[in-house]
């Protein structure tokens, strides 16, 4: 659809308006040269008569043939109006005339001053056909969560009334998280590494944390509430995916909830063969005599913690003599918490980030709701610390170690396998 425009400027002139677009993706000098579109400047009319501005616009939109009209802002226009009475009555013709007899869609920007509820003069709202209500909050730490709330929108139903939004290349609203089917699977296209970092697996969560994974480090993902498996599983996954496509071994100790039926599955999704699975992946599981034995497999009795540590050290050590080559390490914390002791859990965790330094093998912790204490120690001992959180269904991930804006998880599956998409919400 291509339509022209009309945009009416209380609050800047031309050059400040194109600028900022230009800054957001939005070429509106392009669009002029093109005849789509007009900026009216009535920056200096605001002590005009409100009449006399109204017929300005109205011939404006009606010489030009727009279909969009944005009036930026009401707040300041009304300036003009003697009082609220004139302004409703002037307000109403002026949208029944431009939006019936015009076929034009009108936009109006009105200012909500901090801390107040009512709506400029209290009006626009009973007047508009859909009331949308942009607000920055500070959402957690510091970090600004940018919010579209749907107050009102006649004539169309809004299945989701409050999405969140980003301005990172223009304007964009996220609706909430949902899961994409994978048409034409194909293999996990590996990451390089550097020097000072492993890849994550993800472009994007590289960019997110300033290189990747140091290596020799320990990272902490803390999963708040609501988080589903794949949604964490996003960002945790392709760190696995890429040493497993570089020919190192991968040592997992699942979280709850989690089996080894379904981190195999996740391998094969990224087009790794059973062969390659059963070579470079151990999964970590507490003995049961209905578990069928497998060569990835490992099975611990889970009644002594240095038993059981001695025996995974063994596991990392013919994996490393297999491959020649660091190792990640995945540990469901709460798994550990809820086998073993408490106390006995944060000494074997503060030994194995010892450990990871004197080997420079990559280690990630996965943290679920209900283990405060064993947060704050690992948050204090974790060299990276990313928190997954969700708000209206969104998924939201940032870094406190080291420290990021909010960034919005989607699920990009155009290369075959699913892969994280990362927005910044700026």
């Amino acid at each position: 659809m291509c339509e022209r425009g009309v945009y009416v400027s209380f609050a800047e002139n031309r050059e400040t308006f194109l600028s900022n677009m230009l800054s957001l993706g939005f070429n509106f000098e392009e669009l002029e040269k093109r005849n789509m579109f007009r900026f009216l400047d009535l920056v200096t009319a605001r002590e005009e008569v409100a009449p006399a501005i109204m017929e300005t616009m109205l011939r404006e939109v009606s010489e030009f043939g727009a279909k969009r009209l944005v009036i930026d802002s009401f707040s300041a226009m009304a300036q003009a109006f003697k009082d609220a009475h004139e302004a409703r009555i002037i307000l109403h013709m002026v949208l029944s005339r431009v939006t019936r007899l015009m076929g034009c869609t009108a936009i109006l920007v009105v200012e909500v001053p901090y801390g107040e509820n009512k709506m400029g003069l209290g009006i626009e709202e009973f007047v508009a056909d859909g009331i949308i209500l942009l607000r920055r909050r500070e959402f957690e730490g510091g970090r600004f969560l940018r919010e579209m709330e749907i107050l009102k929108m006649r004539g169309t139903s809004t299945p989701e009334a409050r999405l969140v939004f980003t301005l990172k290349d223009g304007f964009k609203a996220f609706p909430p998280f949902k899961p994409k089917p994978i048409e034409k699977p194909s293999r996990f296209q590996p990451q390089p590494d550097t020097k000072e970092y492993f890849s994550t697996g993800s472009p994007d969560l590289d960019k997110m944390l300033g290189g990747g994974y140091p290596r020799g480090s320990t990272a902490l993902i803390e999963i708040e509430e609501h988080i589903s498996t794949p949604q964490y599983h996003l960002i945790s996954v392709p760190t696995a995916w890429n040493f497993g496509a570089h020919g190192r071994g991968v040592i997992i100790l699942p979280s709850a909830g989690v089996d080894h039926n379904l981190l195999r599955l996740r391998a094969e999704e990224a087009g790794f063969t059973r062969d390659e699975i059963n070579r470079l992946l151990r999964v970590c599981v507490k003995a049961s005599p209905e578990l069928k034995p497998e060569p990835y497999i490992v099975m611990f009795r889970g009644e002594s913690l240095q038993e059981d540590y001695a025996k995974y050290l063994e596991v990392e050590r013919e994996l490393r003599e297999r491959t020649g080559k660091p190792i990640l390490h995945v540990t469901g914390v709460d798994v550990i918490a809820d086998i073993y002791d408490v106390k006995e859990t944060v000494s074997a965790i503060k030994s194995y980030v010892t450990r990871m330094r004197e080997t420079g093998d990559l280690s990630i912790l996965l943290l679920k709701l209900g283990y405060p204490d064993l947060e704050k120690i690992l948050a204090a001992t974790a060299d990276i610390h990313l928190k997954i959180t969700r708000e209206y269904g969104i998924v939201l991930v940032h870094g406190i170690k080291p420290r990021t804006s909010l960034h919005v998880l989607e699920m990009d599956v155009s290369k075959g396998y699913p892969m994280p998409r990362l927005t910044p919400i700026i």
